[in-house]
């Protein structure tokens, strides 16, 4: 398939590099001069059947390109929408932005109103690094993480939806489908929200003998607070609506801790508020039920998503995918 990914850092370089080493002719296009000259730098050295090639402009990367993959901060989503409609692409769209509600309502703005020139399934890989950059970018960045693919009752194209669900499913991703709603409340409390508790905890570090003595559970609870400050204030900014609550949320509970250490007898009182987290994380992840083959329907994939399940292949007819989901009963 031909493929173009414009924005080349940590998650579009690795999307660029797995898909052509999965076969696929890959084009892409970054701003930046340098990274362009490093990316092309790469292919060269990369083994023949995974080389890629970087054009000097996104009306080239996008001129055979049957599917785009927007790989941008949210502050230039808008701009590169822009572009792929002025080159007039006619073909799928799909982006890895980690909020998606913005995204969806850019892509209406700039897509809809020219006879949907072309198709559109918000992404996100559940999948990154503290380190940024094509320097950075792994080909198999994506093997075994969560892919969510934001399925729209009324509006997403199923058949859209199904061709980039196998797309990402052949780079070893699990794709879980979900809408732009639900995904952004979900990764508020378990992305956004944490960026947000690790940089607090490593600016509360800054003595020189808590600098000496942090160790497993620092360097564990901090890691992402290395995220680079303008890429995480895109991510939180960009989904306050759900950050907002979500941090609301966390807050509470420490208020809840902090009172607890004021009581009586704080061992005690902690005890029974450090359970739940405690037996969540515990069972993390959950065991998996075998996988089965369900029908390729919105409300059914919605309904696996929301049940903590992914696909993991799509039939050829299209009719079914094979799925993944915990053991626990539900109603799917």
């Amino acid at each position: 398939m031909d493929i173009a990914v414009i924005g080349l850092g940590l998650i579009g370089g690795s999307v660029l590099r797995a898909l052509a080493a999965a076969g696929h002719r890959v084009l892409g296009y970054d701003a930046d001069p340098a990274t362009r000259a490093t990316a092309r730098t790469a292919a060269a050295r990369a083994p023949q059947a995974a080389r890629w090639q970087v054009t000097g402009s996104i009306r080239d990367a996008v001129a055979a390109a049957r599917v785009v993959v927007v790989a941008v901060p949210l502050p230039s989503v808008a701009r590169v929408l822009d572009e792929i409609v002025t080159a007039g692409f006619t073909g799928l769209v799909t982006d890895v932005t980690s909020v998606k509600t913005p995204v969806r309502a850019l892509v209406e703005e700039r897509l809809g109103g020219h006879q949907r020139l072309a198709g559109y399934v918000g992404g996100h890989p559940m999948a990154g690094k503290e380190t940024s950059g094509f320097a950075a970018s792994d080909a198999g960045l994506f093997d075994g993480c969560a892919w969510v693919l934001c399925l729209e009752p009324g509006s997403t194209s199923l058949a859209d939806w199904l061709d980039l669900a196998e797309l990402f499913a052949g780079l070893g991703a699990r794709v879980v489908p979900a809408t732009a709603d639900e995904h952004d409340r979900a990764v508020a409390t378990i992305s956004h929200v944490p960026h947000l508790l690790a940089t607090a905890l490593a600016a509360a570090a800054a003595d020189p003998l808590a600098g000496v003595l942090a160790a497993g559970s620092f360097r564990d609870g901090t890691r992402v607070a290395a995220t680079r400050p303008d890429l995480v204030a895109a991510m939180c900014g960009g989904n306050a609506a759900a950050v907002g609550p979500a941090l609301d949320s966390v807050i509470e509970a420490l208020q809840q801790a902090r009172r607890a250490l004021d009581a009586p007898d704080p061992i005690a009182t902690l005890r029974p508020w450090l359970v739940p987290g405690h037996e969540m994380r515990a069972n993390w992840p959950p065991t998996l039920g075998e996988p089965l083959d369900i029908p390729a329907r919105p409300d059914v994939l919605l309904r696996l998503g929301r049940a903590g399940g992914w696909v993991r292949a799509v039939a050829p007819d299209r009719t079914t995918v094979t799925a993944v989901k915990p053991a626990a009963p539900d109603n799917l």
